[in-house]
């Protein structure tokens, strides 16, 4: 599948609103901030748990690469978790410049050293969202049951205001959609301008698909759980290093996880911003909950993104970077396999 050229406006555009919106949340969670109470609460953390949260970071990734493996198996391509891995850790890195390209990145990346069609790839991402989505939903759950309270004074606190008649009619007309691109494709697909992009909609279908197709479901599951088992590790151990979060319950650690993902989905530049207020809010609310300052909740909560995101910066930079030169190698590997054939 060849590469399709990218509009060099349109990129710089999707990066500057990015940085917008990492902006102006920033600036709405850094309002009225005291940063003396910040620099005395970092000066005092134990940074030591902040490298056990970054081993947990890291893990991730690596069951994230295997698991991906197990999806593409149905359709025939078996790839190596190392190729997985580098090609994940570099959409992570393209996601830091403009939200969201990662996935794209991502599946352009390992057809280079893979050759796994980009629309079955990319099928297979939409899907490791949805699941993902899932496991989300999971801790919201776990949250709702242990922490109602604090859910429910971060919703104040927060601004949010979700219609559910609008979330309705939005799943309606997908699912609508969805039934009549599939009760009207074959006559579509006769239309020549239409063919090709019915093809790439098939392909996505097909990845998307490969779940009911797993030979290997057990596996499938215990490495979903060990991804949102090291998500919590790395998000609730950054708790230890301050002193003033040391005493976090295993509840509250579900309940910053679900804040936190809130905040990386707005689409701002590495989570800047969003994340942070997130964390404010978030913070706010557990700490009203334990009869204690909401005030001072917040400035913890902004002290805690200060380490945790920055951590996930690190990352995402590190195996990022790092990929580049370890996907090229692939590449090259590749091209000489193929030449060596060719002979």
């Amino acid at each position: 599948m060849e590469k399709k050229s990218t509009n060099p406006l349109k990129s710089i555009l999707t990066i500057i609103i990015s940085l917008a919106f990492a902006g102006f949340f920033l600036w709405l969670a850094l309002r009225d901030f005291d940063f003396d109470i910040v620099k005395k609460s970092l000066a005092k953390a134990n940074y030591m748990w902040v490298v056990f949260a970054a081993v947990f970071g890291v893990l991730a990734y690596w069951f994230r690469a295997v698991r991906w493996n197990l999806l593409l198996e149905p359709m025939g391509h078996h790839i190596s978790n190392s190729n997985a891995f580098w090609t994940i850790s570099f959409g992570y890195l393209m996601n830091l410049t403009i939200p969201r390209s990662g996935e794209v990145a991502r599946a352009t990346a390992l057809y280079g050293i893979e050759k796994v069609p980009v629309d079955k790839s990319f099928g297979t991402i939409i899907l490791e969202r949805v699941v993902d989505l899932v496991c989300m939903m999971g801790f919201l759950g776990l949250t709702l049951i242990f922490k109602y309270d604090v859910i429910l004074s971060f919703y104040q606190n927060s601004g949010i205001n979700i219609n559910p008649n609008k979330v309705i009619l939005i799943i309606s007309i997908l699912a609508l959609g969805a039934v009549l691109f599939l009760a009207f494709k074959k006559k579509l697909s006769k239309v020549p301008v239409l063919d090709k992009i019915i093809g790439f909609i098939d392909g996505i279908i097909q990845g998307l698909t490969s779940i009911f197709k797993l030979k290997q479901k057990v596996k499938f599951i215990l490495y979903t759980l060990g991804i949102w088992i090291c998500y919590y590790m790395a998000a609730y151990l950054v708790c230890f290093a301050l002193p003033e979060t040391s005493d976090f319950t295993i509840a509250d650690g579900f309940f910053i996880i679900v804040v936190g993902t809130l905040g990386m989905i707005v689409p701002a530049s590495g989570g800047i911003g969003a994340f942070n207020l997130a964390m404010k809010y978030g913070f706010m609310a557990l700490f009203l909950s334990m009869g204690k300052s909401a005030e001072f909740g917040g400035e913890m909560g902004l002290t805690y993104s200060f380490i945790s995101l920055p951590l996930q910066i690190v990352i995402m930079l590190t195996t990022g970077l790092l990929s580049i030169p370890m996907l090229a190698k692939a590449r090259n590997k590749l091209a000489a396999e193929t030449e060596i054939k060719s002979v």
